[in-house]
């Protein structure tokens, strides 16, 4: 090979001005047979050669590799351009030149006379063209450098900088913009983001400090004044922000941290435990879904704290951000790996501090912005190096920065000052950051140069001062970032300008920017859509800074927003938008070589868009700003963002998806059973718990399911897929139904699903369920029902279906019919004609063969029951004949042949290869009879599921026939109507062998219970629902549902599922549906579905765990609202709420849905915290009580010179306590302080904490008159304690006022205060040297508000109880000062008040007015008495409130007193001990009384309680001991930790008497032990616990019908004794261990009391975990029923052979075997308290209370009678 030419030829051309040579290479000989391992040697040497010597001259080679004609030789190889094969050697080709000619070559032409080349030929050469020049640069990376000092010209030296407008300029428009249809690195991060200060809310929430946000907010510098205190609520929302990444299909999460609410102050000092517990929430909850989080440390929103002293302008921010910074490393970078940490700088220092827009509003670009930049590039590399130094090792982590930046594009890109221009715009805005950070340490020199010549132009005015780095500085900051961080989100045209003198980056830059009218706009006059500018940007970045510091670009956020108004759904602009710029990052990756590897799309949901509000809408997720709940709502946007992430990228990909069969399910057959007596077997399900107390049937279980448990949610195709006449669709049954004139509503549309499938694959990847049941429309797959219909499209659908739940792990749960039958089979009579089976088992035989290959669980028909009776009975639903005599039984049969065989189909011509199952999907209420007791009830009970379950499952699952009770039943009837056969068909002998056994599982729909009797119904009509001779009704006790036949009777379910085992063979079962509808009012905030779950669930749980039911999957009915048949959508059962007034029927998730997803995610209920038992001691000395009340138990109401009190009056005025009790006698505890005091012994209590009767003392309420008498008395009991080692805690006033004080206005009067002050001074000084315990009042808001509010306890009056509360509070200071001043040195006692409240949660906890709502409630709960006292005043919430709401009405002052600031003094701090009485939790929620001048409107707050919940006797009670730990921690928080004595707590029961009261020994044993962790766990300063009551006694309205006691007093008898409850001993237990001994460092001494002369010889200690073992095993409770004393046993024997578990029995044999009275039991007359009394005691006269055990109790237990009423607690 040779070349034309010589060295003299270079010289002359190298003299003439000619810089370079163009060298073109020959592909073909280089390489002639296209693989570089054989090239041409002579022909590299050949060219190597010529390179050197142009080198020589000083002349550079301009290398060609080649023209664009594919060399003959080659082309017959590798084919042309369109072949992709050529361009993989053409790149291979590239590679081999390079390395052999790269070191003597700067400059390359890949290929020339590329007009040659057309369409596909020249894509592809584009396409090696742009691979090539990625791989030259991976191999010969540029770097540009410039040395000011040289004077050069700098445009010269910018050649590399300004590649990236050289490459893309010729580039023509349809060039630029074509699509890329390619994948993303199988690696690619995908994520959505969002900013602490737009979403969170919780502005002021746990501590959190104010930032500038809210401050800026608050000053109403934000569009139409709003603020960002709730924003997305998401600070209570983390479950429901990672329920839409799941749907998304994000793998990353990237979330800012407000500073504010980690430090409030912004320094380290002190720390919010509780907001570092949220970003720990939803870091965890993140990394749960397989989502990564990524976090940004500060996203604008500083701490005003530090912008008090300057923010980003004091340099001691520098030290306050690394300590900030340090803090989150430390927490949490161990599950965090990575870190920005700073998200677009560029806007605080512009907006922030330079023009001012943003906040802190500082308007100075001359100094202040610039010294921001300068402070926060030195935080962002302290906090590099932070990370660096101390955790990287460890952690493994990457920190970087998110810079943001626009792509600045000459206006002329002919004109060199543009081009130059639009450098100092990326420089000035881009360069300010990153050019220190990924380059040398120091800002740009363009920006620098720039700023300084500004200086010399302008020595008036300086327009800018650019802060120095020192060279320490700048190499501590160069380098300190792993990534390079990108917001990007639009661009601008640049074009040279002279700025002046004026400050900013446009009047110091020189450049004026614009934005091209053709670019989409959006509604931010920022931000307008010009993807290009992205992949331009990206090169960019890479050839400018990444060149230096190798680091991958993640693009940390892109988006842009829309209107706030209009189809905020079908958000089509933001669709083209993401698209378009996301394949632009593609390019960037494909085309150019650019290293990204994460693209994040801004933002997850609206927010608070800084000072447009709400206005501007970046989300992918609609939230509604105008209500509370703020549901978030998919847009179209996130489901093609989802559908993008799916396939990574653009590619078209075919997924193929294959399903694991069920195994070991080939022989199917089971053995037969025999058919069911009348009644069945399975009547011991009515033994085992139809007498079951209240507290037995809910307690709570807690556990999980066994893994591999089956967690679905259900639909059907009429419900919701809409289309009913789309692509060819048949009409159904249901489309004539609803088509029918007259019918306003209809499934035409419904959820639309059928054009909506990823819309419904989005919310079941949220939901994460394992089974998503559905079911095929017939008339979809064959229009008329007939093979020969087939409509191809209807079929695809269901594959996309299938497919699309596979890809996700979700198993197909598939109904073959359900109830919408094409009408074209109805023509031919429907179900009613035997033809059917033949059809159905074509289209059977057509999805099994179709679908079977995906599809592993098949059911053949949902209901039957429903279609045979509801559609051919009763008429109601299609295809509406009534024929209530006949036709239901006909269609039955029918059904079960045509189930039968589809089953038989499957089963010999699938299985085998599919292995998959075959069942049914029947139907079934609980039926409970109105009378377990009575033999006939039980058999109606029978009878009724016999015609419905029994109806389907007997002939499938026993014996391939109708149930006995139904045959008999319906033969009968039907001779009696003089019918020559019975309406009942009957199956031959082949017929039952082929229907026995085909059901390979039992599944069971199940929604509600009903109460049973037998009747006699009348013989004619004929009809199916006569022919059970029974009524039903409801279940009265148990809560309403948007159906009125469908009340919640959780426990129903538990009971129907052991009966299904017992009846059935214990088959495998799948609740297959199980839910509950609301109205259409409610939409997402469903509580009752909440609560449904919970508490149907839980009774799946013990089924399967206590009782040994093979429950094996649960499936929630429905996925979403639908259309509910002949409710149309007036009701809906969804988890996700449609609404079906927008054409988009968008679909939002509701807090059910959330809570079903945890109940998945946990596997059930795993016991929590709150539950388990803490096993320690309380402290030496810690006091030990239990109560009473002197009004409640003294009795002697006008003995000895007792006057009367309010109670008196109250208690003989007519209607106002319950049973016109009184307590006139009430316990008699004034005659009986031996009694009294001789079980408190018993108790082993320390302490005994009673009341004065200031009228026993003080006849008229004044000193006038000191009754002796009444002195006396107490003088007796404070002996009587003192001889028992009991100290005295004495109470002042426990409501019974003198009646003479009430008559001149009482507690309204301020006198009482004086009044009260002197009865405290008499009680000190007669009885204060043997009281060293003083309580001045007891619960002053029961005082002033039920009985001066409310008016429902004495004195009854209404309205007045701020004044009341006013006098009680100013009345006890006095008393406490008197003590203090004049009786505490010498008598040195504690005194102070004692409060009670609930604790207060919210109904909703996600919600911030819920919470709200529960903080009102306990300010004006506790906080009403307690805030004064511990505080000083009235608490502000309070405060604020009644004299707004006051003022508003038109009042001249605020309804609540004002303390003087004397009154404030005086009150402050009169306290020893916080005194504290609680009981119970309430759920709190906003409640608007509108007008309503009183307490209740004052709060705007209702209560409820959860359902699952345990009852007590006392409508307002129920068991919730979590509370109790937290209201003691509230005070401990709220009140500066004092220390507290629980006043009261306790329980009550109500109806017939039991002393086996398992409820109150659980209740104290739980609550008792809260008590315990907040003492040990917690810190709160715990010194006495107090039990109400000692006994049962008077409360109050509620008379007598209430009993809160340890001790039964026994009111039949007129000595009243006072017998002990089995609690009495679990209390007794308690104080004897001091708490809680641990079992497993063994027996504890304390649990072996003494034997006492009087006690039962024999005791059986007892935790609450053996109680409940005991009391939901089934076969316990079943074994206890033949042991109850009605049973009649005799002798111990009959309790030994009893089949018990070895612990129960013992604890039962036990206690009976040493009485020696069990065989005379039988026949005694007494009470069974007496008897019980007797039976311990031996002898009747015997004085001592027994020691009582859960086991000696129930061998007497009387039958339950709970009752409901009540106004009050004790």
């Amino acid at each position: 090979m040779t070349f034309l030419g010589s060295k003299t030829n270079f010289e002359y051309l190298q003299s003439m001005g000619v810089t370079h040579f163009k060298v073109l290479l020959s592909w073909s000989h280089l390489l002639p047979t296209g693989l570089s391992r054989q090239p041409w040697h002579a022909a590299v040497t050949c060219y190597r050669t010529l390179m050197k010597q142009l080198l020589e001259v000083g002349l550079q080679p301009l290398v060609v590799l080649h023209d664009s004609t594919v060399p003959e030789n080659l082309r017959s190889s590798y084919g042309d351009w369109e072949s992709p094969e050529l361009i993989r050697v053409f790149e291979q080709y590239a590679e081999f030149a390079f390395q052999e000619f790269g070191e003597l070559a700067q400059s390359w032409v890949t290929l020339s006379h590329l007009d040659d080349l057309r369409d596909a030929e020249l894509q592809n050469a584009l396409d090696a063209h742009a691979n090539v020049y990625r791989h030259y640069h991976q191999l010969f990376p540029v770097n540009i450098q410039y040395d000011c000092s040289t004077k050069e010209n700098l445009e010269e030296k910018f050649g590399n900088m300004k590649k990236t407008w050289n490459m893309f300029s010729l580039m023509s428009s349809s060039e630029r913009d074509a699509f890329l249809r390619e994948s993303f690195p199988t690696d690619f991060q995908w994520a959505t983001s969002s900013e602490s200060f737009k979403v969170e809310g919780g502005w002021s929430e746990d501590g959190k400090g104010e930032t500038i946000w809210d401050r800026f907010g608050h000053k109403n510098n934000v569009f139409d004044n709003q603020t960002a205190d709730l924003a997305c609520d998401s600070y209570h929302k983390v479950d429901y922000d990672v329920y839409l990444l799941r749907g998304l299909l994000v793998n990353t999460y990237q979330f800012s941290i407000s500073w504010a609410r980690i430090f409030p102050s912004g320094h380290r000092g002190r720390h919010s435990e509780k907001g570092v517990i949220y970003y720990d929430k939803l870091i965890n909850a993140l990394i749960e879904s397989g989502i990564e989080p990524v976090v940004t440390l500060h996203h604008w929103d500083l701490p005003q704290a530090l912008q008090d002293y300057g923010g980003w302008t004091n340099a001691s921010i520098i030290e306050a951000f690394k300590d900030y910074a340090d803090f989150c490393f430390s927490r949490f970078g161990g599950r965090v790996k990575t870190w920005n940490t700073f998200s677009s700088p560029w806007v605080v220092s512009h907006a922030g501090y330079g023009t001012g827009e943003h906040p802190p509003g500082i308007q100075d670009y001359v100094v202040a912005s610039y010294q921001v930049t300068h402070n926060m590039l030195k935080s962002h590399a302290e906090a590099w190096h932070a990370y660096n130094d101390k955790y990287r090792q460890k952690q493994g982590g990457k920190v970087g920065i998110a810079l943001n930046s626009d792509w600045a594009e000459p206006a002329n890109a002919s004109k060199t000052e543009d081009v130059n221009a639009a450098d100092r715009y990326l420089q000035f805005m881009l360069g300010w950051f990153a050019h220190p950070i990924f380059v040398d340490g120091d800002y740009p020199p363009v920006l620098k140069d720039q700023i300084e010549q500004k200086i010399m132009d302008c020595p008036v005015s300086e327009p800018a001062r650019l802060p120095v780095f020192t060279a320490e500085e700048s190499q501590r900051i160069r380098g300190t970032a792993d990534f390079f961080g990108l917001n990007h989100y639009t661009s601008r045209l640049v074009n040279s300008s002279d700025g002046g003198c004026t400050p900013g980056p446009q009047g110091v830059g020189d450049y004026q920017a614009h934005v091209d009218p053709s670019w989409s706009s959006s509604a931010s006059d920022w931000i307008y859509s010009a993807p290009w500018g992205l992949r331009r940007l990206l090169n960019y970045i890479s050839t400018e800074y990444l060149n230096v510091t190798k680091v991958p670009v993640y693009i940390t956020g892109n988006g842009m927003p829309t209107e706030y108004s209009g189809d905020t759904l079908n958000d089509a602009s933001r669709t083209e938008y993401m698209g378009s710029y996301i394949n632009e990052a593609l390019k960037a990756i494909h085309l150019d070589g650019v290293d990204i590897q994460r693209f994040t799309v801004q933002s997850l949901m609206d927010g608070f868009e800084g000072p447009q509000g709400y206005s501007q809408r970046f989300g992918l997720h609609h939230v509604n700003f105008d209500l509370p709940d703020r549901p978030r709502t998919p847009k179209q946007s996130a489901y093609l963002y989802a559908k993008v992430i799916e396939r990574n990228g653009f590619a078209s990909t075919i997924n193929q998806c294959y399903a694991q069969g069920f195994k070991n399910i080939l022989d199917t057959k089971k053995s037969q059973l025999p058919p069911s007596q009348v009644p069945s077997q399975a009547k011991v399900v009515w033994r085992k718990f139809s007498s079951q107390t209240t507290f037995q049937r809910k307690l709570y279980q807690y556990g999980t399911f066994p893994h591999g448990f089956h967690w679905g949610v259900s639909s059907s195709a009429y419900q919701i897929e809409g289309g009913w006449d789309a692509d060819g669709k048949g009409p159904s049954v249901w489309d004539t139904f609803t088509h029918k004139p007259g019918s306003i509503v209809n499934g035409d549309v419904a959820c639309d699903s059928y054009h909506r499938l990823e819309e419904d694959l989005y919310m079941l990847r949220s939901l994460k369920v394992k089974s998503y049941r559905f079911s095929l429309s017939w008339s979809r797959i064959f229009p008329n029902g007939q093979l020969t219909s087939l409509n191809q499209k209807g079929v695809d659908y269901y594959n996309r279906l299938i497919d699309g739940l596979l890809a996700y792990n979700i198993t197909p749960m598939v109904t073959l019919y359900h109830w919408d039958l094409p009408q074209a089979l109805q023509n031919l009579n429907g179900w009613d004609n035997v033809d059917m089976i033949d059809i159905f088992n074509d289209y059977c035989n057509f999805c099994f063969a179709t679908f079977g290959d995906r599809v592993k669980f098949w059911i053949t028909f949902n209901q039957p029951h429903t279609i045979a009776w509801s559609g051919y009975g009763l008429g109601q639903i299609p295809p509406n004949v009534k024929k209530p005599g006949d036709a239901p039984y006909r269609v039955a049969h029918n059904l079960l042949k045509a189930h039968a065989k589809a089953y038989h189909t499957y089963q010999y011509q699938y299985r085998s290869t599919q292995l998959g199952l075959v069942s049914i999907a029947l139907n079934a209420d609980w039926i409970e009879p109105k009378d377990v007791n009575v033999p006939r009830e039980v058999l109606a009970a029978d009878r009724a599921l016999q015609f419905q379950l029994g109806w389907f499952a007997h002939p499938i699952f026993k014996n391939g026939d109708y149930p006995d009770a139904m045959k008999w039943q319906v033969g009968n009837k039907s001779e009696l109507q003089d019918l020559p056969q019975s309406r009942l068909p009957s199956f031959t002998e082949e017929e039952k062998a082929y229907i026995r056994g085909t059901a390979d599982v039992f599944c069971i729909n199940h929604f509600t219970t009903k109460i049973v009797s037998h009747i006699t119904a009348r013989l004619n009509p004929a009809s199916y629902d006569l022919d059970r001779d029974l009524s039903e009704a409801e279940e009265s006790e148990s809560p309403n549902t948007a159906i009125s036949s469908q009340r919640a009777v959780a426990w129903g379910l538990r009971r129907l599922l052991n009966w299904i085992k017992e009846e059935y063979g214990d088959p495998e079962i799948y609740i297959t549906e199980n839910g509950v509808a609301t109205d259409a009012e409610t939409t997402v905030d469903d509580t009752d579905r909440f609560l449904y779950y919970k508490t149907y669930i839980d009774e799946a749980l013990k089924a399967h765990n206590l009782d040994g039911v093979k429950v094996r999957g649960y499936t929630a009915v429905s996925l979403m609202d639908s259309f509910e048949w002949l409710s149309g959508y007036s009701v809906g059962f969804g988890l996700h709420h449609v609404n079906f007034t927008n054409p988009n029927r968008p679909r939002t998730p509701k807090r059910s849905a959330h809570y079903y997803y945890q109940v998945m995610k946990d596997n059930g209920f795993p016991i929590t915290d709150d539950e388990k038992l803490f096993y320690g001691h309380f402290p030496e000395g810690f006091s030990w009580s239990t109560a009473s009340a002197a009004y409640q138990i003294e009795g002697s109401w006008r003995a000895n010179g007792k006057g009367l009190s309010i109670w008196d009056k109250f208690t003989h005025t007519p209607l106002r306590v319950s049973n016109n009790d009184n307590a006139d006698i009430a316990c008699d505890s004034y005659n009986k302080i031996d009694k009294d005091v001789e079980v408190l012994k018993n108790l082993k209590v320390t302490h005994y904490r009673f009341s004065i009767s200031w009228t026993r003392v003080l006849p008229d309420g004044t000193t006038k008159h000191v009754n002796e008498a009444g002195l006396n008395y107490y003088h007796r009991l404070l002996d009587a304690l003192e001889a028992a080692n009991i100290q005295p805690q004495v109470t002042l006033y426990h409501w019974d006022l003198p009646l003479t004080l009430q008559k001149v206005g009482g507690w309204e009067n301020d006198t009482i205060v004086d009044r009260f002050r002197d009865y405290a001074g008499v009680l000190f000084s007669r009885l204060g040297d043997r009281v060293k315990f003083w309580i001045t009042i007891n619960e002053p808001y029961i005082v002033a508000n039920v009985g001066y509010g409310y008016g429902s306890f004495a004195p009854g009056i209404v309205g007045k109880q701020y004044i009341a509360g006013h006098n009680l509070i100013k009345a006890h200071a006095e008393a406490w000062h008197l003590y203090n001043d004049k009786y505490r040195a010498k008598q040195g006692g504690l005194i102070s008040i004692t409060i009670n409240s609930d604790w207060a949660e919210p109904r909703n906890p996600h919600k911030q007015e819920d919470v709200d709502a529960a903080r009102r409630v306990l300010q004006f709960y506790i906080g009403w008495f307690a805030h004064p006292i511990f505080n000083g005043d009235y608490n502000d919430v309070m405060k604020t409130i009644i004299r707004e709401r006051s003022l508003a009405f038109g009042l001249p002052t605020s309804r609540l007193p004002e303390f003087t600031p004397e009154e404030i003094k005086r009150i402050k701090g009169t306290h020893d001990y916080f005194g504290f009485n609680h009981y119970t939790t309430v759920l709190a929620y906003p409640y608007d009384f509108g007008d309503r001048q009183d307490y209740d409107g004052d709060r705007g707050a209702g209560t409820i309680q959860d359902r699952s919940w345990i009852e007590s006797g006392s409508f307002w009670l129920k068991i919730t001991p979590f509370g109790f730990r937290r209201i003691l921690n509230f005070i401990r928080e709220e009140y500066g930790n004092p220390p507290i004595y629980v006043t009261e707590n306790g329980i009550s029961e109500r109806g017939a008497v039991d002393l086996n009261d398992l409820h109150r020994s659980h209740y104290y044993e739980n609550y008792i032990n809260q008590a315990l962790k907040a003492l040990v766990l917690d810190g709160v300063d715990v010194r006495g616990y107090t039990a109400w009551s000692l006994m049962d006694n008077f409360e109050w309205a509620a008379g007598f019908e209430e009993r809160f006691g340890l001790f039964y007093v026994n009111r039949s008898d007129p000595a009243l004794p006072r017998i002990a409850k089995g609690s009495a001993s679990r209390y007794m237990a308690i104080i004897h261990c001091n708490g809680f001994p641990d079992p497993a460092l063994g027996p504890h001494e304390c649990l072996n009391p003494e034997p006492e002369a009087n006690a039962c010889p024999e005791q059986v200690q007892f935790s609450s975990i053996a109680v409940q073992s005991m009391m939901t095993n089934p076969n316990l409770q079943e074994q206890q029923h033949k042991i109850r004393w009605q049973d009649r046993i005799t002798n111990i024997e009959v309790l030994e052979r009893a089949q018990l578990p070895s612990i129960e029995a013992t604890l039962l044999v036990r206690q009976l075997r040493w009485t020696g009275h069990v065989s005379r039991m039988e026949d005694t007359r007494l009470p069974k308290a007496v008897l019980y009394s007797e039976l311990c005691q031996g002898k009747r006269d015997r004085s001592g209370p027994p020691r009582l055990t859960w086991a000696t109790q129930e061998g007497i237990q009387p039958p339950d009678h709970t009752s409901e009423v009540s106004t009050s607690h004790a």
